[in-house]
């Protein structure tokens, strides 16, 4: 294998609790909710499917199906959607939906799973392409930057930068001739059987982990390492 693709939400990142969401864009609004109205408020928030790299709706309003199906084909579809659902939840000040959207695209509100630097710094050592392909409708490259993980990132394929979205083998293949490799050499590693595995139709090898909180899942990446065919170096002694 010469080149992993990777999805990005629940894949490599995770967004943070829906809770530390709502509570992150409280101050600023100076809109008020006691610890009971935030948790109920974070619940119903949840439960709408209005936080990107979130839970998906639990009930799609039908006005909202036609644009949620798009979502992340541009970015004015993205936040039509997700402010869209976010505005079913009753909060106390309508400010707070657009200010909830502007959030989630803040590097501090996703966290890296424990083992994304370890696998991408591997790949990297062994001169294996890395490519993120993601559907989403805003620019991740500065949440990997921020976390320090952009070095070991070749190329970044991004649904609403081309107008498709997985599992459209479309953009898969921008992946694969951005990395110069061949799908029959590539591993798509992604959380979604439905979006990530659009790969195998062009030939490339899927690997699935599951989308859990970042503290549940320390090492499903690893894996990949083997499945590419490399070694993990070792780790370093701790120093007395």
């Amino acid at each position: 294998m010469t080149a992993v693709l990777f999805d990005f939400s629940g894949t490599l990142f995770r967004i943070e609790s829906t809770e530390s969401w709502l509570r992150a864009v409280l101050p600023a609004s100076g809109a008020g909710l006691s610890e009971r109205e935030l948790t109920e408020a974070a619940r119903a928030l949840e439960v709408a499917g209005a936080q990107p790299g979130g839970a998906n709706p639990v009930a799609l309003p039908a006005e909202l199906a036609g644009v949620w199906a798009v979502r992340d084909e541009s970015a004015a579809s993205h936040r039509a959607a997700y402010t869209g659902l976010s505005r079913r939840v009753p909060l106390p000040d309508p400010v707070l939906h657009d200010a909830l959207y502007e959030r989630h695209m803040d590097p501090a509100a996703w966290t890296p799973y424990p083992d994304t630097a370890e696998v991408l710094r591997t790949l990297r050592a062994h001169g294996v392409g890395v490519g993120v392909v993601s559907n989403i409708g805003w620019d991740l490259r500065p949440v990997f930057r921020a976390h320090g993980l952009d070095a070991y990132v070749d190329a970044y394929v991004l649904s609403y930068e081309h107008g498709v979205q997985k599992p459209d083998p479309r953009l898969f293949t921008v992946a694969l001739e951005a990395l110069g490799a061949e799908p029959g050499e590539t591993v798509m590693v992604g959380d979604s059987r439905p979006a990530d595995g659009g790969a195998a139709t062009l030939g490339c090898r899927v690997h699935f982990v599951d989308h859990l909180p970042v503290g549940e899942r320390p090492d499903a990446l690893l894996p990949v390492l083997d499945l590419v065919g490399v070694v993990r170096r070792p780790a370093t002694p701790t120093q007395a």
